[in-house]
């Protein structure tokens, strides 16, 4: 656990990178789901910072990482024993932002689009941006505001525009994206 307040300023720049989904095998593994389809991260980290569905914030070395069906499977020193491993489902999974790999000028980190405003050409405001998740083709936006959720590709031809600054994201939605309103 993060004691001290010297430890809790360390990891003050954490960025929620995956989460815990599962366990594997007997020697304590867990399967941890990353946010992006991008594995890179979760297998070089060192150490990650787990908050746990109690609450509890956990600062773990990481002893094994190796890629699995879509996952990365780790072992955290300390939890190798499924029993130990068990209370971590659920868990997110956080790393120190300087461990992230600098991205193109198109591509963001889903900390930093979380909670933009989403405007469509057409329809005007959609709503917040709650959650992403990745597909074989592509990511998609899950938007939940006055149309209820909207689901939105991420492709060039639906993206415009994401300007962090303003915290907005301008889309043109095709008809049947958007349902009716209530």
């Amino acid at each position: 656990m993060l004691g001290s307040d010297k430890q809790q300023k360390d990891h003050d720049h954490l960025l929620h990178v995956a989460d815990v989904v599962g366990t594997h095998g007997l020697r304590g593994d867990i399967k941890v789901r990353a946010h992006s389809g991008d594995l890179f991260v979760l297998l070089t980290v060192a150490e990650v910072v787990l908050e746990a569905p109690n609450g509890a914030v956990i600062l773990a070395s990481v002893s094994r990482q190796i890629p699995h069906k879509g996952v990365a499977l780790m072992r955290l020193k300390g939890f190798d024993r499924i029993e130990l491993a068990e209370p971590l489902v659920g868990s997110k999974v956080k790393v120190p932002e300087s461990a992230l790999p600098e991205l193109d000028d198109d591509e963001y980190y889903w900390q930093e689009l979380s909670g933009l405003q989403v405007i469509d050409r057409h329809y005007g405001d959609l709503g917040r941006l709650v959650r992403i998740f990745t597909t074989a083709a592509h990511d998609t936006y899950v938007v939940e505001g006055v149309y209820g959720e909207v689901l939105i590709p991420a492709v060039k031809e639906f993206v415009l525009a994401i300007d962090l600054e303003q915290g907005v994201v301008k889309v043109d939605l095709p008809a049947g994206l958007v349902p009716e309103r209530e």
